[in-house]
């Protein structure tokens, strides 16, 4: 099989992670441990390779990927320490909306190239991106980035390549995005990435569980708690809509009766230093049973975050460069609906599963 060849917008720990990932299961004799598929249409977590990297922190922009990412503010699990040189430089990326304001008060914890000689044009990063190679790009921009999405999202059109999307910006999920991935014949899979076993998936499997076992649900939370960049960049409510909207429409989809506002919370909570990548879950759930007769239950479950995107991403990206290979362009609906937290389709996870399986065997298109 032929190499994937990757680009990345965000040298971030979700980036981390899944280039940790990719060296981690090189070894065709390594237990298939944190991954969904150890084969996935023929293709192995060894033949995805890192082609070129974006990125506006001065501590990453110029250094080899395998260096920038385990560079300040960094801090997700190291369980993969020696990276080889990749011989790819991170280069200078765009600004916009990816940094919040109240960001740049966090000097120890935050630091960025703000010169906007040195911010990359749109035809800068279309060129690497076309220079390099890269068959599609990986968007790990922080939460609220709406404005430098959109514009990754633009240079992945312009350069002709397919693009996922992990954060709750909405691209695959908007008609008028999808049309035009669509018109140009470029697969697309996103939006907003759902972890592996996270607070979202799981949420999901219950309320599911609830509606199946015929329990009512009234009420329920889901509260999060974490020490990573994206934690901190959070603190700004104004960027956290599509975040929430995201994280509820991902439960809400599941139910058959959808719950009023005030008795659905979820979403970040707040940003706790001291946990650094590890996030903290604090779920809810409030219901009756036969005869009206009420329950709860209360769940806390603790994951290091970044590793818990990798293990779906690392799937996404196969699943998209078998859509490469076959000439299918669009959103896929399939893997997007089991991967992501806001699809452009929801289908029940099962069900997204089969279809996804299918898609993967070559049995369903998209």
């Amino acid at each position: 099989m032929t190499k994937i060849k990757i680009a990345i917008a965000g040298i971030g720990n979700c980036a981390s992670s899944l280039i940790q990932g990719i060296e981690y299961y090189k070894a065709d004799n390594k237990e298939s441990i944190g991954l969904m598929h150890w084969d996935l249409g023929g293709y192995k977590p060894k033949d995805i390779e890192v082609v070129a990297a974006f990125d506006v922190d001065a501590r990453k922009v110029g250094k080899d990927v395998a260096e920038a990412i385990f560079a300040l503010p960094n801090c997700t699990a190291i369980f993969c320490p020696d990276i080889p040189s990749t011989g790819v430089k991170v280069k200078m990326g765009r600004v916009l909306d990816g940094i919040s304001d109240h960001m740049k008060t966090y000097e120890e914890k935050y630091t960025f190239i703000a010169s906007k000689e040195l911010e990359a044009t749109k035809a800068d990063i279309v060129n690497e991106l076309k220079n390099s190679g890269a068959e599609m790009l990986l968007n790990y921009l922080p939460v609220g980035s709406e404005e430098a999405v959109r514009f990754y999202a633009e240079c992945a059109l312009e350069a002709g390549i397919a693009l996922i999307n992990n954060m709750p910006v909405f691209i695959a999920s908007n008609p008028e995005w999808a049309k035009r991935f669509e018109e140009k014949n470029i697969p697309i899979i996103g939006d907003d990435i759902k972890a592996q076993l996270g607070a979202t998936i799981t949420h999901r499997v219950l309320a599911d569980l609830f509606e199946k076992r015929g329990v009512r649900l009234d009420r329920t939370y889901q509260l999060n708690t974490g020490g990573n960049t994206d934690f901190l960049n959070m603190l700004n409510r104004s960027r956290l809509a599509s975040k929430r909207e995201s994280k509820t429409e991902a439960v809400q989809s599941v139910l058959s009766h959808k719950l009023e506002d005030e008795n659905i919370h979820i979403g970040p909570s707040d940003y706790v230093a001291w946990q650094k990548d590890n996030k903290v879950c604090f779920l809810r759930m409030e219901g009756r049973l036969f005869g009206d007769v009420p329950m709860n239950l209360e769940l806390r479950l603790s994951v290091e975050d970044s590793p818990n995107s990798a293990g779906v991403v690392i799937d996404a990206i196969r699943c998209c460069k078998l859509a490469l290979d076959r000439g299918i362009g669009g959103v896929l609906y399939s893997p997007a609906s089991y991967f992501m937290k806001h699809p452009a389709i929801q289908y029940p996870d099962d069900e997204a599963y089969r279809k996804t399986e299918e898609f993967i065997a070559g049995t369903r298109e998209r």
